[in-house]
């Protein structure tokens, strides 16, 4: 499709954003429908979404940018830049980069669940970037619809006039077209100027084998071609341009991007550290009068895990992909780790368990690496008695404790919206989890929000789960960090025959370090097969044993009863015996097979 011209007064930058099953991705699509921006042919469900694992599960993990022309009524073209960002909270950092490079932004609410724990913390968001902010009502044409009561959230939540709330089904196509005419008329166009010294922001990066790094940008001021001479303003290195573009289903390479474009640079980077996100861009001319825009505040990981390639041969390979994928997700922080267990890889630090999960999951799918990843961990502080202070997230790196005068863990403030039928049930769930109560409110008859400071740790072992549950699916839940506290923290220390296993070590709370060492016993108990001598199975906080079980050993003539003394049977089979210890972890004196470690490790989730 050949550009119109981009006259300034005639873009538009926006943002989807809205709680997770809202209808984003949806109505992204009817946006590229109508606005011609793919063929019939091409159209498909979550056309956004790229990876078949946001397709699979049905979310948005990457926020994923688009241009459009949209001929409105009055018979002007716009130039439409869309980014349609995630809605799970353990993927805000996609969204924060996303409201950077726009002016607007739509918030998305269903119709028949309303306001929901992530609706409001995206709204916060929004507003704290100044962007004009459109609210709309999704999925009016459902049978369960409740448009009065949810437009009334929405007003006391924005203060937004009833009338100012745009109604729509994006499934069906319902008021689609008044929404993009809805953002002609009030979000305002960039404010940059083509003329001046150029300024860009990378708000998003890939690595292509070929090409180097494609590094994503907003145009705040001045223009870009391919073959100026430009220079990182953070990583102080200079490229040259080779191309520039836009970004539809595919990269539209373009003459130019001006101020208020959304668009790709490729410029040959081969060093992915060099193009950092929230980096400036400039002329390499032009370093002198320019002055730096405001970067991306870099996001601290809630949750650590250590990361190690079942085939040790895989170490440089998983290095290579955490560098590479790193660049894709700048969340993603990684160090080198060692473990007596399973030899040697890296400690990621992550935003929540599901960013893990997906993490560990998409290098398995586009890198061909098959990971372990041990026990998640929140950041700990333990103060020494000499005054000193270290951050540990692995439980390794936790002082003897002889030489600690306290210990801190970290809280989070938890949003959680439920309707008034539950509210017992998730009180008692968030006190049973170490929960401090904040407040509650009342949204309307029949929906409630509760608010508490509750500790990490508690938050990342299955409460999001346990809150379903006692919900019957319908609570939400939302949280951002809050603070450290002193806590009464313990290590606990799983043994097998006497030898510790540090990939299963884990910091809890010392009221619950029983419950989870008897629980991990018995559960290892079931999992690891019998040998032919007994295994003790050992939980310990230091030297002092909370929880023990025992694995029978097998009969040690075993083979020759089977067999009769049938010598040629029993080379057979120990030559297979001999096949699958090449399988096999050695810990100590025992030996588990891959698959059982694997689960050992789940066990602890």
């Amino acid at each position: 499709m050949a550009s119109p011209s981009a006259d300034r007064a005639h873009v538009r930058n926006f943002c989807i954003i809205a709680h997770i099953d809202h209808g984003k991705s949806t109505l992204a699509d009817r946006f590229l429908d109508i606005t011609g921006a793919i063929s019939k042919k091409e159209m498909r469900e979550q056309v956004l979404d790229a990876m078949d694992l946001e397709r699979e599960r049905g979310i948005t993990i990457k926020a994923h940018a688009i241009t459009m022309f949209y001929e409105a009524d009055s018979g002007e073209t716009y130039r439409m830049n869309l980014i349609d960002t995630p809605g799970h909270v353990d993927f805000s950092y996609e969204v924060s980069r996303s409201l950077a490079a726009c002016e607007g932004a739509l918030l998305l609410v269903d119709a028949s669940q309303g306001v929901e724990a992530q609706t409001l913390s995206n709204l916060f968001m929004a507003l704290e970037h100044n962007l004009t902010i459109l609210t709309v009502l999704n999925k009016i044409d459902l049978p369960n619809a409740r448009i009065e009561e949810a437009s009334e959230q929405i007003v006391s939540l924005t203060g937004e006039a009833r009338s100012g709330i745009l109604l729509a089904s994006a499934r069906e196509g319902i008021g689609v077209r008044e929404i993009l005419e809805a953002i002609v008329r009030r979000v305002p166009p960039p404010l940059g100027k083509p003329e001046d010294p150029l300024r860009a922001l990378v708000f998003d990066s890939t690595f292509d084998s070929y090409r180097g790094v494609c590094a994503y940008i907003r145009v705040v001021d001045g223009t870009l071609r391919a073959g100026d001479r430009i220079r990182f303003l953070s990583a102080d290195k200079e490229y040259e341009v080779l191309e520039v573009g836009i970004f539809q289903l595919r990269l539209i390479p373009q003459d130019k991007l001006e101020a208020g474009d959304v668009g790709y640079m490729v410029a040959g980077i081969k060093v992915v550290a060099d193009a950092k996100v929230g980096d400036t861009i400039t002329h390499a001319a032009d370093v002198e009068n320019v002055t730096p825009l405001i970067g991306y505040k870099p996001m601290k990981p809630m949750v650590y895990s250590g990361l190690f390639p079942i085939d040790s041969d895989d170490y440089v390979k998983l290095k290579d992909a955490l560098g590479k994928f790193q660049l894709n997700d700048a969340a993603l922080v990684y160090e080198p780790e060692t473990s007596l267990a399973l030899g040697f890889g890296f400690r990621a630090g992550f935003l929540g368990p599901l960013h893990m999960e997906i993490v560990v999951e998409r290098l398995h799918r586009e890198y061909d690496l098959n990971v372990i990843a041990t026990t998640p961990t929140v950041p700990y502080i333990a103060w020494r008695l000499d005054g000193t202070k270290l951050e540990v997230d692995s439980p390794a790196e936790l002082p003897p404790t002889n030489q600690i005068e306290r210990l801190q863990e970290p809280v989070v403030l938890a949003t959680v919206i439920t309707p008034t039928d539950y509210v017992g049930n998730v009180m008692k769930l968030c006190q049973e989890r170490r929960g401090d109560f904040q407040e509650i409110q009342y949204l309307d008859a029949t929906r409630a929000r509760l608010v508490y400071v509750i500790p990490l740790s508690e938050l990342i072992y299955d409460f999001y789960d346990r809150l379903k549950s006692c919900s019957r699916g319908y609570a939400t839940l939302d949280y951002e960090f809050y603070d450290y506290v002193d806590s009464t923290l313990v290590k606990l220390d799983v043994l097998l025959n006497g030898d510790p296993i540090d990939a299963l070590s884990m910091i809890v709370h010392e009221e619950k370090a029983y419950e989870r060492g008897r629980d991990l016993v018995d559960r290892l108990r079931e999992l690891i097969p019998r040998q032919l001598f007994r295994i003790a199975v050992q939980a310990s906080i230091g030297s002092r044993v909370i929880a023990r079980s025992t694995i029978s050993p097998l009969r040690k003539d075993v083979l020759a009863k089977c067999y009769g003394g049938d010598v040629s049977r029993k080379r057979k089979l120990l030559e297979k015996q001999r096949e699958g210890k090449k399988r096999m972890k050695q810990i100590g004196n025992v030996q588990i097979p891959q698959e059982a470690f694997l689960a050992l490790l789940k066990t602890t989730e």
